[in-house]
């Protein structure tokens, strides 16, 4: 739960809230009220869950009527830069312990509670304001101004001839559909709708403008919906309606919204008991539906589900929470894209063939199927399907498959990588400029083949030599001499006896975050020394020295900067998970060790849980201090690598 008192930083305001609707769409805000990105919406919907994402409704323009006294309840910013109306004074609190709530001190000392949350079984988002203590005035009335545009989540809205105003009224029920061939929106109330259509132009989102992005935007609202709140609280609930056979949003029900607004009265204390603690409820935003199935947002409010970030993110948002369940459906429904021993990294959002560009997607998928196995009682016929997959992807591999994926007929190790083509996680590519391209034999992908050829082990004998192999050389080919840790890259563009000694995190795999570590004794401890050393960070790891010339301590500005910047030393929380089970691993894992280091390492990501993208971990910090975060603030392998590491040292999620 983040709650923030009276009275609240100005820089606090810009912090963002998310509710999620369990198929790819969202509402997301900030404390302020104001819009700071494009994603920011009240009604984002995904037409093909969970792509193929559109936003149908922004935000609102809110205000109360109290005899003679107006206060806003919304805060636009609009270009150059302007705040209207400004709330910061009467924002009185917020907080999410149950859903994102804002109180409002209102003049003559009356309170207003405003509320937003997404119901996840019929995908509506609900509004709700009520009085929890009158101004004395009198005859309080609630005005709400939708503002809707109809657009892709990735582009702007701009006022133009073809939107269509028009409204359907039918009872307490209003529909508009701006463009036909979008879904439409119904809107539906206990109040009373005025049609009054106007353009509201050039909102400005700040958090694309730092991105160096186009941030100007206009929106149109197409009437006013009037509620008294003397006579009990105001609801606005909001869904899309969609195209006939295209999505799966469910078709409204026959509640009036007279006795939705009763039951939304005990809806807070039923919800609150029913999704357990706060990580847990944050967990629950990634694990959304495809198709029939189900599957992880990797982040949001731009990731859809990536093959790499299911995989690791799956270990604690779903194994460590222990809904094996939903753990052995997605990696069923994976276990069907097998293709030359490959997993897909990437579906497009706009549908067609998926992405067969990572080297590392399929070796995670062999690590979750292998703690999946450990932790649940799996069906037989579940297991022989996974086992069958991860012969699959271990055949594949060993043979040779796209991009040169190959086992080394020598030294058992797998090199990968071709020019012009980003397969490893430190993937940033802009234009043809590949930043990070690490070609030859990295070193966490040889922790995740060796670790592969281990699992596979365990029910088909034939990869054992295979394994000792490729193990012993690991062994006498990545130690550099002159530190004692290790190599990032071998074989540097497949050509043999080439090191590249840059210090990065991809190491600390060998000495831990995986079922099998590949490191003993001092070897580890020269490996998590240096990562402690040079790389450590409240927010995570850097993701390369700041000793070397290459590093990059902000991760800022426009595109090309910001890929620059994303491995070459931003800092990436997820990479936590795996130092401290190393830490472990070369310092005693014992009582006082543990709590030492959830004191040490892990309780400023929970402080971090207040900051950005509330109740949830970024994507990616500055690599230097103060560690600002950045990229998406709600990142699935963040949080989930978060509770893993939790569980790891015996605390409840």
């Amino acid at each position: 739960m983040t709650r923030l008192d009276s009275p609240i930083d100005a820089d606090r305001f810009d912090d963002e809230w998310l509710e999620a609707d369990g198929a790819g769409g969202f509402a997301s805000g900030t404390v302020g009220t104001a819009r700071t990105r494009r994603y920011h919406a009240l009604l984002l919907t995904a037409r093909q869950p969970p792509t193929n994402r559109v936003v149908l409704v922004n935000g609102v323009e809110a205000w109360l009527e109290d005899g003679e006294r107006k206060t806003a309840l919304t805060m636009q910013r609009y270009a150059p830069d302007l705040l209207y109306p400004d709330t910061s004074k009467s924002i009185a609190s917020f907080d999410t312990s149950s859903w994102p709530t804002w109180r409002y001190r209102l003049d003559g000392g009356g309170v207003l509670i405003a509320e937003v949350f997404v119901a996840k079984a019929s995908r509506e988002t609900v509004l709700r304001w009520r009085l929890e203590a009158p101004s004395g005035a009198g005859g309080a009335v609630l005005k709400v101004r939708p503002l809707i545009s109809g657009r892709d989540y990735h582009v702007l809205h701009h006022e133009n001839a073809a939107f269509d105003f028009d409204a359907q009224i039918d009872g307490e029920h209003v529909r508009w559909q701006p463009y036909g061939d979008l879904p439409a929106i119904v809107a539906r109330s206990n109040g009373c709708y005025t049609h009054a259509p106007d353009w509201y132009r050039n909102f400005c989102y700040t958090r694309e403008r730092e991105r160096g992005l186009d941030c100007i935007e206009d929106l149109a609202t197409p009437g006013v919906f009037t509620f008294d709140l003397g006579t009990g609280d105001a609801v606005l609930m909001l869904r899309a309606q969609p195209l006939s056979g295209v999505g799966d949003t469910p078709q409204e029900g026959n509640e009036s919204a007279a006795s939705r607004a009763q039951m939304l009265a005990g809806f807070e204390e039923v919800r609150r008991a029913s999704l357990g603690s706060r990580l847990q409820r944050s967990a629950n935003a990634y694990v959304v539906a495809r198709g029939d199935g189900r599957t992880i947002v990797a982040g949001y409010p731009w990731f859809t589900d990536w093959g790499r970030d299911t995989f690791i993110a799956m270990r604690g948002l779903l194994l460590a929470n222990e809904r094996y369940e939903a753990a052995g459906a997605i990696l069923l429904e994976w276990a069907a894209t097998v293709s030359e021993g490959m997993l897909p990294n990437r579906f497009p959002d706009a549908g067609g063939a998926p992405e067969y560009n990572s080297v590392d997607a399929s070796l995670w998928f062999v690590v979750a199927v292998h703690d999946y196995f450990a932790a649940a009682n799996v069906p037989p016929e579940a297991r022989h399907v996974l086992q069958g997959a991860v012969d699959a992807i271990i055949e594949g591999y060993a043979r040779g498959t796209r991009y040169q994926i190959a086992a080394d007929p020598g030294d058992g190790l797998l090199r990968a990588g071709v020019p012009g083509v980003q397969l490893t996680w430190m993937d940033a590519k802009a234009g043809d400029w590949v930043v990070t391209p690490r070609i030859g034999k990295p070193v966490e992908i040889q922790a995740l083949w060796i670790n592969g050829l281990r699992i596979a082990s365990a029910w088909n004998a034939r990869w054992r030599e295979l394994e000792a192999r490729a193990s012993a050389s690991f062994a006498a080919r990545f130690v550099d001499p002159s530190t004692g840790a290790l190599f990032d890259v071998i074989d540097v563009d497949h050509v043999e006896g080439t090191a590249d000694s840059s210090i990065r995190p991809n190491q600390i795999f060998a000495a831990g975050g995986l079922p099998f570590a590949l490191l003993e004794g001092d070897a580890a401890r020269a490996v998590v020394a240096q990562v402690q050393a040079h790389l450590l960070t409240p927010m995570g790891l850097r993701t390369l020295a700041p000793s070397d010339r290459a590093y990059r301590g902000q991760y800022r500005g426009g595109v090309l900067e910001r890929d620059g910047a994303y491995h070459q030393g931003t800092v990436w929380p997820w990479l936590l998970g795996p130092f401290v089970d190393a830490w472990l691993r070369v310092n005693g894992d014992t009582a006082p060790q543990r709590s030492l280091a959830r004191e040490r390492f892990v309780a400023p990501l929970l402080a971090h849980l207040e900051h950005a993208g509330l109740d949830h971990i970024s994507e990616v910090a500055d690599g230097d201090a103060p560690h600002r975060p950045g990229g998406a603030p709600f990142q699935a392998w963040s949080l989930g690598e978060l509770l893993r590491v939790l569980k790891r040292l015996g605390d409840a999620a």
